[in-house]
């Protein structure tokens, strides 16, 4: 009997082994995808501490795109606008928002992780990280612009 299990146990081993082995690629033309590994993070010029990745689109072409912003903890944007509405997902740690032309964290408003904002268009904010690292998904349609106001 116990002899059995064993050999039982193996076959079940080995039949998942082959699944996962023998597991077809989706098909391109159906969807695409990137494992983690696959992104190519880039480094902001603008904010240090900022990373972005372009996950689908592209945000300086006419269409949807979509943008996922990775903020080290003390790295907040100045404040600015864009030309278009955006849509914000976050998807892990606290991203802190904050409205108009004075730069102010500590009056910043706590998004944690499954928050969602909308970025209106032409409406002055800031927001990134503070004591923890964040990020956020950002999609929208592009052409996007953003134009730093107030003090420099």
């Amino acid at each position: 009997m116990h002899t059995l299990s064993i050999r039982l146990g193996l076959m079940t081993l080995l039949g998942l082994v082959f699944t996962f082995v023998s597991a077809a690629e989706p098909d391109p033309t159906v969807m695409s995808h990137k494992l983690p590994g696959e992104l190519k993070w880039t480094d902001s010029t603008e904010y240090p501490g900022l990373k972005s990745v372009v996950l689908y689109g592209d945000p300086n072409k006419p269409g949807p795109y979509a943008v996922r912003n990775r903020f080290s903890a003390g790295t907040m944007s100045r404040p600015h606008t864009h030309n278009t509405d955006r849509f914000v997902v976050v998807v892990s740690g606290t991203w802190w928002m904050g409205t108009g032309e004075k730069f102010d964290p500590a009056s910043t408003k706590a998004a944690p992780t499954g928050s969602t904002a909308v970025h209106f268009a032409g409406k002055v904010h800031y927001d990134g990280a503070k004591d923890e690292a964040c990020e956020v998904i950002i999609y929208g349609m592009g052409p996007v612009t953003s134009t730093r106001v107030g003090a420099k």
